[in-house]
């Protein structure tokens, strides 16, 4: 099976995306998990317009109130548009016997707190409306990837995928909130145009002559930011991904005394990535300091036109003090835009990449009416010339065919790549195969659901997961049909339950990354009691105990004993006393079935279980022939001559195949 045959690209899921500035199929799309939100989400843009509208009649307040009403009044200031304002001062004037500019000192405080709770208030119903959203949505986005097969993690990088999860929502949140508040600039924007043309449309024209180079300065920022902000994401990736590699290796890394030599890589790294930060940060300052300095050019021109206007008694002093305080509000926005420009690139960028993770139709295939299992299964397994490719690789299984009865069991063995762990994969129903190949209870496991699958057939794989959380849950799974007795029950069973009593905690033991602060053993126990818990009728198990001491692997063996009593086993050996105690032996060389039958028939029949024996037995001999030479040199005439049963312990403790 390539990626020819199964009609997918890979590389689509890791290649970059089109980034355009605004799609707005995506946008629309993106307001669907927003739906049950519109009603805050709504709140927060009505909020956000009464509040710009409120802060453009504090400029009015200052101008044609205060200069032009009281302080230096003016007929011609009561003739002009202003809100009301000048009215309502005199009522709040005459109504608590005030002064006129004590009324507007009241009034234009009660302006300037208002604009501040309507803020607030637009904040928080965003922030709320935004994050609920975007909590949907990741909610969403993980159970996609939950139930995406094991054939999309074998051709997409997992890193690829947490971005997903993480960043790329995170920069949706910053869209979302960013075009409502965008929407708070605007409002201000259009109300001083409106305000300047009612006072004077000869001056507001030539402050918009400052608009358009504005708009052109953003353009350009936006234009050269967008390559320097792909350099910037390019050079922490890279930084990242290398810190990532560097502690995931430390081991390596110390034992080979490549601490200095991965410093200076990294430091390289660094420097990369600081020079492009750093020219991120020169087309930064430069563009707010361009806009500081329109706003300033802007100012003047009033100043030198309209001043000439006052002295005219064509406009009002008071009316020029507002237009002053209105220029920041008109190019104030047309910046902001050009910040918003690359906030809104990255999040269509990052809302493709999520939407793309969603639609990604990669599944397994279930059956349209899953066949309902019975309460217990006998276990029965039958593979019926089981065959199966990776894709873009060979076969890995041909035409394999063997049966096990209920309550058998069976031992894989063969070399390394020979096929044993695909075995485990597809009768656990992690990757499509055609049907009629495999069968539990006679039944096609492609007319089961897999979930209910799962639930029958308990897996020991060779690298047992450790999840964040307490011993407890490491075995329950948090699974409401495991109660604590019953965890503690599969823990006591299979020689688990006296190392974690012996934990600070016991059971409620926080248990560290991967599980590092308990040993190899502790960790198969462990699994050995997860799977019990679950009692599944079918077991199939990888064992993996050539790194444990003789010790501990007596104890391993007595738990595997009890796991493996009264079910059907399929066990991926390594050890001669395990495949010993097999009731049959399946040897798999190339994907094909070369062998099966006892341990006494395949030694009988001398092929390659008797080879692979006779591998291990040598070196097992070695060993003892050692030992014994060893021994005898110590001990001189009190040299004793190990008997067989010995000798086949020391053999006992040998593996055949591979991993």
């Amino acid at each position: 099976m390539s990626e020819a045959a199964t009609g997918r690209n890979y590389s689509a899921f890791d290649a970059e995306l089109s980034h355009q500035a605004l799609n707005m199929r995506l946008f629309v799309r993106l307001l669907l998990w927003a739906r049950p939100y519109r009603i805050t989400l709504g709140t927060s843009a009505a909020l956000v317009i009464v509040g710009a509208a409120v802060s453009v009649l504090m400029p009015v307040i200052q101008g044609p109130v205060v200069v032009d009403t009281i302080l230096a009044p003016n007929e011609a200031a009561e003739s002009r548009f202003n809100f009301g304002l000048i009215a309502a001062t005199e009522w709040l004037s005459d109504l608590f016997a005030m002064s006129p500019l004590a009324a507007a000192v009241i009034l234009f405080v009660g302006l300037t707190i208002s604009h501040l709770l309507l803020m607030v208030a637009h904040q928080l119903t965003l922030a709320s409306g935004a994050l609920k959203t975007l909590r949907d949505l990741r909610l969403d986005l993980f159970a996609s990837l939950e139930h995406k097969p094991a054939s999309f993690y074998d051709h997409v990088a997992v890193g690829r995928v947490m971005t997903r999860v993480t960043n790329d929502v995170e920069n949706l949140f910053r869209l979302l909130t960013g075009f409502v508040s965008l929407a708070g600039q605007f409002v201000p924007f259009f109300f001083a145009m409106f305000m300047m043309l009612a006072y004077s449309a000869e001056l507001t024209g030539m402050v918009l002559m400052i608009i358009p180079a504005a708009a052109i300065a953003t353009y350009v920022f936006r234009v050269a930011m967008r390559e320097i902000f792909r350099m910037v994401r390019d050079s922490m990736s890279a930084l990242n991904q290398y810190l990532q590699e560097d502690l995931m290796g430390i081991e390596v890394v110390q034992l080979s005394g490549r601490e200095e030599m991965n410093a200076d890589e990294y430091g390289a790294l660094n420097r990369e990535n600081r020079k492009q930060e750093y020219r991120a940060i020169n087309y930064e300052v430069v563009f707010e300091t361009f806009n500081t300095s329109l706003t300033s050019i802007a100012i003047a021109v009033i100043i030198w036109y309209g001043g000439g206007q006052v002295v005219q008694e064509e406009i009002t002093l008071g009316a020029l003090l507002m237009f002053n305080t209105y220029i920041s509000m008109m190019i104030a926005p047309v910046g902001t835009v050009g910040h918003f420009f690359n906030t809104l690139f990255r999040a269509m960028a990052s809302g493709e990449r999520i939407f793309q993770a969603i639609d990604w139709d990669e599944r397994l295939h279930e059956p349209e009416e899953p066949v309902q299992l019975p309460e217990r299964l006998q276990g029965s397994v039958e593979f019926r010339n089981a065959r199966f490719a990776y894709p873009a690789s060979d076969p890995v299984l041909r035409n394999v065919s063997f049966a096990i009865s209920p309550g058998e069991k069976l031992a894989v063995v063969g070399p390394t790549g020979a096929g044993k762990s695909t075995i485990i994969r597809l009768l656990a129903r992690f990757y499509d195969f055609d049907d009629g190949m495999i069968f539990v209870d006679g039944i096609d496991v492609n007319h089961i659901g897999s979930g209910d699958l799962r639930k029958r057939v308990g897996v020991v794989l060779q690298d047992f997961h450790i999840f964040s959380g307490t011993v407890l849950e490491n075995i329950s799974l948090n699974d409401p049909d495991i109660s604590r007795e019953r965890a503690q029950w599969a823990a006591r069973v299979v020689n688990a339950d006296t190392f974690i009593r012996d934990l600070p905690d016991g059971y409620e033991t926080e248990l560290a990354e991967r599980g590092h602060n308990l040993s190899q053993g502790q960790q198969q126990l462990l699994a050995f009691a997860r799977v019990l818990a679950s009692d599944p009728e079918i077991l199939v198990l990888d064992e993996a105990t050539s790194s444990i001491d003789t010790g501990t692997e007596l104890i391993i063996q007595d738990a595997l004993h009890k796991l493996t009593h009264g079910r059907t086993c399929i066990i991926i050996a390594h050890r001669l006393q395990t495949i010993r105690e097999c009731d049959r032996i399946l040897v798999l060389d190339q994907g094909t079935m070369k062998e099966l039958g006892t341990h006494e028939e395949l030694i009988a029949k001398r092929g390659i279980y008797f080879t692979l024996h006779e591998l291990q037995f040598q070196d097992s001999v070695g060993a003892a022939e050692l030992a014994r030479r060893k021994r005898r040199e110590e001990d001189g005439p009190r040299w004793v001559e190990r008997t067989d049963e010995d000798e086949d312990d020391v053999l006992g403790r040998g593996g055949v195949g591979g991993g």
